[in-house]
């Protein structure tokens, strides 16, 4: 019960003196003293009763108050038998030190406050619940130093016996208490939690994984930049944890389940912080980016990456090796409503490229994230490089491998995905220096491509796997290259400036959607009659076909050229 509940009762016969913004603290019991120093018996959360046998002059009121202060308890209640009117040393004191000061009126025995609070505490555990509810507030509000999630999820533990881990939606440990769930184990979790989300479902989910009951409660944010509950939750199905309580919370009543509900936005603080921690190094993503798409030179991008380094790799004495990965999350249509996909590619991309075995909110310190558009850019550190005259050829490559990166977050990203959503990836070779970062950028993109081109609703493709026309378009002349583009692109470009038809946009979303109609109608806005009207007028204009492999491929190489 909240102290607040004790005004309302009029035979409790109770007057408040201070603390009016307090009166929300949880009482979760109540004890009667006259001993100038009752800590011994105190644990924190009581209504302390005392009838002042122990105020003998004015300085014993701040010792007494700060003694009950410091032990956490939820308010004083003074009775005016002994003295008639409290004392102003008194009252005070309990302003300064913000505990709860109330008047007991000498007609009411303290046995009769005691009675009902003992009374309105008991059963089903209630007083270790409020009790518990109030311990993770201060532990949560009182920033870093209060423990995290990893001590919250300890008082889950100690206190009602329940086991519980916080995952990231690719099913790694952000924070658990106790034994550590194996990573098959989470990774089925988080694609359990992520399929129920996508089905609409309300929290928490109760799914049966290795013969044991779990119930999955979602950490979503709750502060300024939550995500209205009208919005798509796509939008954020790819991004929240997850509370998963190995239980039932089936039978559980509705004090506990208020409890959970409760531990969740006070972990979703903790993610919050994680979140704006990142801002900082997206920042610096987003500006190297724009100077490497910009064309900028070399020493400039250079320069910034030395800025970058020191931030996204703290005590690292050289410049350290790059790579690039671009991600893409799409969305077929049928809601009728547009789904931001950069912000939804980025979230995810940083946690993509976790090590799925370190845990704990902050082990994405090290990576730098920035979206543009529809697709998200990382930008990745790698802290040192085989020697370049190894002879040992058998030695692994350093730096991110497609194939690795998603082999542990692929079956729950697929359920999140559901049958309407697909994420693609491309990893770029490890690039030395500012000049080989364009042509990382380049490679990335392309190998998200071949990934794009294959089945399925989680690819990723390395730099390996190529095609050769990419390799090969930096050794084509300039004129030539120059005459290629200008007989397939600038009738498209002659039209678009007279007539703002966008062609040449709407022919790179085409084929950017591998010639799919609906996608592309999806991606651009526009009912597919509409991008059939558009499609047409290319072909007219340029005299191709674009349902003909060859001609797609050409018009693909013109835009990649120009």
């Amino acid at each position: 019960m909240r102290l607040r509940a004790l005004l309302d009762t009029d035979a409790l016969g109770l007057r408040l003196l201070g603390g009016e913004d307090e009166l929300d603290r949880t009482v979760r019991g109540v004890m009667t003293t006259d001993l100038k120093d009752p800590s011994r018996y105190l644990s924190g959360g009581e209504l302390v009763l005392t009838g002042l046998a122990w105020f003998r002059e004015p300085e014993d009121a701040e010792p007494f108050v700060r003694i009950l202060a410091a032990a956490g308890v939820a308010g004083l209640a003074v009775g005016e038998a002994e003295l008639g009117d409290i004392p102003d040393d008194l009252v005070q004191a309990c302003l300064r030190h913000r505990l709860p000061l109330f008047a007991v009126h000498e007609s009411v025995a303290f046995a009769t406050i005691t009675e009902h609070v003992v009374r309105q505490v008991s059963g089903e555990r209630a007083g270790d619940l409020a009790a518990v509810v109030d311990r993770h507030r201060r532990l949560m509000t009182s920033g870093p130093a209060g423990g995290g999630p990893e001590a919250v999820l300890d008082l889950l533990g100690s206190d009602l016996d329940l086991r519980a881990w916080v995952l990231s939606p690719t099913g790694r440990r952000i924070a658990g208490a106790g034994e550590a769930l194996d990573a098959p184990r989470a990774a089925s979790l988080a694609g359990e939690h992520l399929a129920a989300t996508r089905t609409g479902r309300r929290g928490p989910h109760r799914v049966s994984v290795g013969g044991s009951t779990y119930s999955l409660f979602p950490i979503r944010n709750t502060g300024r930049a939550a995500t209205p509950a009208s919005r798509d939750v796509r939008e954020t199905v790819l991004s929240d944890w997850l509370l998963a309580v190995e239980a039932d919370a089936g039978d559980w009543p509705a004090a506990r389940l208020d409890l959970l509900q409760g531990v969740t936005q006070l972990i979703a603080v903790e993610r919050d912080r994680r979140d704006a921690a990142r801002t900082v190094r997206r920042r610096l993503a987003q500006e190297v980016l724009e100077l490497v798409q910009t064309g900028a030179a070399p020493a400039e991008i250079a320069a910034r990456l030395r800025v970058a380094a020191p931030v996204l790799l703290p005590g690292l004495g050289t410049a350290p090796h790059w790579q690039v990965v671009v991600a893409r999350v799409e969305w077929d249509g049928g809601t009728g409503q547009a789904v931001e996909a950069g912000p939804v590619a980025q979230a995810l991309l940083e946690e993509i490229l976790v090590d799925p075995g370190t845990t704990g909110a902050e082990s994405a310190d090290r990576i730098a994230v920035a979206h543009t558009g529809e697709e998200a850019i990382a930008l990745v550190p790698l802290a040192a490089m085989p020697l370049p005259d190894s002879e040992d050829e058998s030695a692994p490559e350093l730096g991110l491998h497609a194939d690795a990166l998603l082999a542990a977050v692929r079956e729950p990203l697929t359920a999140g995905l559901a049958d309407d959503g697909r994420l693609t990836l491309g990893v770029s070779a490890a690039v030395h220096s500012a000049e080989g970062l364009r042509g990382a950028l380049e490679e990335a993109r392309h190998a998200r491509r071949v990934a794009a081109a294959r089945p399925g609703r989680v690819c990723a493709a390395g730099h390996h796997e190529l095609a050769s026309h990419v390799l090969l378009l930096p050794f084509v002349p300039d004129d030539v290259r120059r005459a290629f583009t200008a007989r397939l692109l600038d009738p498209l470009r002659d039209y678009d400036r007279r007539h703002r038809a966008e062609l040449i946009p709407t022919l790179e979303a085409f084929l950017d959607c591998d010639g799919s109609w609906t996608r592309c109608a999806t991606r651009l806005h526009l009912h597919v009659n509409t991008l059939r009207y558009r499609v047409g007028r290319i072909e007219q204009l340029t005299g191709r076909d674009l349902s003909r492999l060859e001609d797609k491929l050409d018009f693909f190489l013109a835009l990649r050229m120009s």
